[in-house]
């Protein structure tokens, strides 16, 4: 079995792949200070909870946008799993996606697997959604080019911008409200936070396309994607499985 390991700067996913499909995936609040051992102790209780143990994981594959916590995700893999893993860009790594731009090393290891992982499961050119700490919208040509892209704040980083900057603001969920215009602090709060990133997913989808004239497929996808299912007009569909299925493909190309 493949364990994926997607480290991002708010949670990191493990998801374990038995050859033929995705079979489980679990999530952990990301924490640069978080030991080998105690990933260990972690991942050991939730694989003995689906019947698994560490002997079913024969490859690792890992991604992660915090450099701080490689050196203790790549020892959970080598100590506990007795596994040498492939860590996204890494020298000798193969990502397999060609980058169109004049630095590539500046695109996050994270935004190239996950456009991989769209031109696996869709036509281009695409406008891949991603919506996590950062907000970010990347352009793929139909060849699969990676060829920029915009980056936005993220939804839960402006609540909490928010509410420790403003001492009357509440820290509130995000969920769609029933009305644009609110009647409580609350309710305009929420408002201002879902219908504000509707506006901006939209309103920068139709400036992409207005500087770019080709025929995008878009895509939605990120931890808090789906909230915006149905409220967006210009996300074309939601996928959920764009990074660990660009992991997939990585370890595809670099396995021995």
């Amino acid at each position: 079995m493949l364990l994926a390991i997607d480290s991002g700067n708010t949670n990191t996913l493990f998801a374990i792949h038995d050859g033929d499909e995705w079979v489980v995936e679990w999530r952990i609040a990301t924490e640069a200070t978080r030991t080998a051992d105690e990933y260990a102790v972690w991942f050991y209780q939730l694989l003995s909870m689906k019947g698994l143990s560490f002997k079913d994981i024969t490859d690792c594959v890992i991604s992660t946008v915090v450099p701080q916590s490689l050196f203790n995700m790549r020892n959970l893999a080598r100590r506990h799993l007795e596994i040498d893993p492939i860590i996204i860009g890494e020298n000798g790594v193969d990502i397999g996606i060609q980058v169109g731009l004049k630095n590539p090393a500046e695109v996050g290891a994270d935004r190239l697997v996950t456009s991989l992982g769209a031109t696996k499961s869709y036509d281009g050119p695409l406008i891949i959604i991603d919506s996590g700490t950062a907000t970010t919208f990347d352009v793929v040509s139909g060849d699969g080019v990676f060829e920029g892209g915009i980056i936005a704040p993220g939804i839960n980083l402006s609540v909490r911008a928010l509410h420790e900057a403003a001492a009357k603001l509440p820290r509130i969920a995000i969920k769609k409200p029933k009305n644009v215009i609110g009647t409580d602090t609350v309710s305009a709060m929420q408002s201002g936070i879902f219908w504000g990133y509707i506006g901006l997913i939209d309103g920068l989808v139709e400036m992409i396309k207005q500087e770019d004239k080709r025929k995008f497929t878009v895509i939605g996808t990120g931890g808090v994607a789906s909230l915006f299912d149905g409220a967006s007009k210009t996300i074309d569909v939601y996928d959920g499985n764009l990074t660990i299925n660009g992991l997939l493909e990585v370890w595809k190309l670099n396995k021995t």
